[in-house]
C-alpha cells in the first residue's frame, strides 16, 4: 500500500470494526436465553451473521483499502466493544436513567470533543460528515432516552425509556400510520431546520471568529470569507432530501436509467494511488530492462560503470549456470533510475557512432517531466469538489440530534397524544 493511500485508509480499519460489531451483537443476541428460534432459522441467522462481517473484512484487503493488520486490529476492537456493550450495557442504561442531568450532559461534551479531534481527511471525503452525522444521533440518543424514561408514557420493561408497543393490540393499520407519520416528522424537521440553520449561523460564527475563537478545519471555508451559503446545498449524503425523493424511486424502478459509470481515480488520494503505481512498474521495467542488458554486454565484452567503459578480461570465461545474479552496485541502481549512458574510451568508429546516436540519453530530469505531466493530467479529470463552509458541521450535528431525539422520544408521544399509541 502506498503512502497516499495510508493516509486515507488508516489504522485500524472502522469498516471491520462497525462489521464485527454488529455480527458480533447479532450473535449474542441469537444465542440469548430472551429469543427462542427454530435451530434451521437460527443457524441460518448466524450464517449470515459471519457472512457480513468475512465479507467486510476481506472486502477490505481485496479492495486494497487496508493493510491485513488494519484489519486484524479493527476486527478486535469491534469484538471487544460489542462485548462491552453485551456485558455492561444494561448496567451502563440503569446507571443513565437513575442519575442526575449532568451525566447525560457529560456524555455529550465528551462526543462534542471528539468530534473536535477529529483526524483530517486525505483529502475532501465524506468520512467527517459521517463521523458528524453519528455523533449528533448520539447526542440524541443519549438525551432523548435519558429524558423519555421520566415521562409517564415510557415502560420500564424489558429496558428503562421503552416504546410501548405491542403489534396484536394497535394492528397492522395503526403500525402503518405510525411509520407514515414518524416518517414525515423527521423529514419536516429537516427541511425546516437545516435551511434555517445555514442561514442563521454565519452571522453567528463570524463574531465567534471576530473573538479569536475559531477552530478552522481544513476543506471549510471559514465564515469571514463568504456572505452566505447557497440554498439547496447538497450537503447530505446520509438522508436524502424531499426534492430527491422522486428521481431515487425512479432509480429504483429503473435501474439501469440514467445510470453513470467512474471510470478511472475518483478523488485525490485515488490519484496519488494511480501515480505511485505506475511510478512502481516505470521502475520495475527499467531494472528489468538493466538487468536484461547486461549479460550481452559480458558477452561482448564490455562492461559501462557511471558511463565509462573497460574491457571485460573475463568475457570469454565460461559462465556457470543456475548461480545466483549478484546484488546491484551502487551504479546499476543510478543506471536503473536516470538510464544509461555509454561514454567509449579510444577511438570511435561509424559503427560505433551508429550504435550510439540509436540509443536515447534519458537524462535525470526525463522521469520526472513525465511524472508531473501525468499528475497534472490524472488532476484536470478529477471532478473538481464543491465548496464547503464551516457552519455545515454544526447544521448537521443539531439536525440529527434533533432526528434522533424525534426518533426515541418526540414520535413516541406523538402517537400517544393523538390515539396512536397502546393508550
Amino acid at each position: 500500500m502506498s503512502g497516499s493511500a495510508s493516509l486515507e485508509y488508516g489504522f485500524p480499519s472502522t469498516h471491520s470494526t462497525n462489521a464485527v460489531s454488529v455480527a458480533f451483537y447479532a450473535l449474542f443476541l441469537l444465542n440469548s436465553s430472551d429469543i427462542a428460534l427454530q435451530p434451521k432459522l437460527k443457524f441460518s441467522l448466524e450464517s449470515l451473521a459471519f457472512c457480513y462481517a468475512l465479507s467486510i473484512t476481506l472486502g477490505r484487503i481485496y479492495c486494497g483499502m487496508h493493510g491485513f493488520f488494519d484489519v486484524v486490529i479493527g476486527s478486535l476492537l469491534g469484538a471487544l466493544i460489542s462485548l462491552i456493550q453485551c456485558t455492561y450495557g444494561r448496567d451502563y442504561d440503569t446507571f443513565l436513567f437513575e442519575s442526575s442531568y449532568k451525566i447525560p450532559v457529560v456524555s455529550v461534551l465528551i462526543i462534542l470533543v471528539l468530534v473536535r479531534i477529529h483526524p483530517e481527511p486525505a483529502d475532501d471525503c465524506p468520512c467527517f460528515d459521517d463521523s458528524v452525522a453519528f455523533a449528533g444521533v448520539m447526542i440524541g440518543v443519549e438525551l432523548g432516552n435519558w429524558h423519555f424514561a421520566r415521562t409517564r408514557f415510557a415502560w420500564n420493561y424489558p429496558v428503562p425509556a421503552t416504546v410501548p408497543f405491542l403489534l396484536s393490540d394497535v394492528g397492522w393499520l395503526t403500525a402503518i400510520f405510525r411509520i407514515v407519520i414518524g416518517v414525515f416528522v423527521i423529514f419536516a424537521w429537516r427541511e425546516v431546520m437545516k435551511p434555517a440553520l445555514l442561514k442563521y449561523l454565519p452571522p453567528v460564527f463570524r463574531v465567534i471568529e471576530s473573538l479569536g475563537l475559531s477552530l478552522p478545519r481544513k476543506f471549510f471555508v471559514q465564515a469571514s470569507n463568504y456572505t452566505k451559503v447557497p440554498i439547496n446545498l447538497k450537503t447530505d449524503n446520509v438522508i436524502p432530501p424531499v426534492s430527491e425523493i422522486p428521481s431515487i424511486w425512479t432509480s429504483f424502478r429503473h435501474p439501469r436509467k440514467n445510470r453513470s459509470v467512474s471510470v478511472g481515480p475518483q478523488s485525490a488520494a485515488d490519484a496519488y494511488e494511480v501515480l505511485a503505481y505506475r511510478e512502481k512498474r516505470r521502475r520495475e521495467s527499467s531494472s528489468l530492462a538493466t538487468a536484461t542488458a547486461r549479460p550481452k554486454e559480458q558477452e561482448n565484452g564490455q562492461s559501462y560503470h557511471f558511463g565509462r567503459s573497460t574491457s571485460n578480461s573475463f568475457a570469454h570465461k565460461p559462465v556457470s549456470i543456475g548461480l545466483p545474479t549478484p546484488a546491484p552496485s551502487g551504479a546499476d541502481l543510478y543506471n536503473d533510475v536516470f538510464g544509461s549512458q555509454a561514454v567509449l574510451d579510444g577511438p570511435t568508429t561509424p559503427s560505433t557512432l551508429q550504435s550510439l546516436s540509436s540509443t536515447p540519453i534519458r537524462r535525470p530530469s526525463d522521469d520526472q517531466r513525465q511524472f508531473d505531466r501525468e499528475e497534472k493530467e490524472m488532476f484536470s479529470k478529477l471532478e473538481k469538489p464543491r465548496v464547503r463552509y464551516d457552519v455545515e458541521v454544526v447544521t448537521k450535528l443539531i439536525v440529527y440530534t434533533g432526528i434522533a431525539w424525534i426518533a426515541v422520544e418526540g414520535n413516541p408521544i406523538l402517537f400517544e397524544l393523538i390515539g396512536l399509541g397502546m393508550g
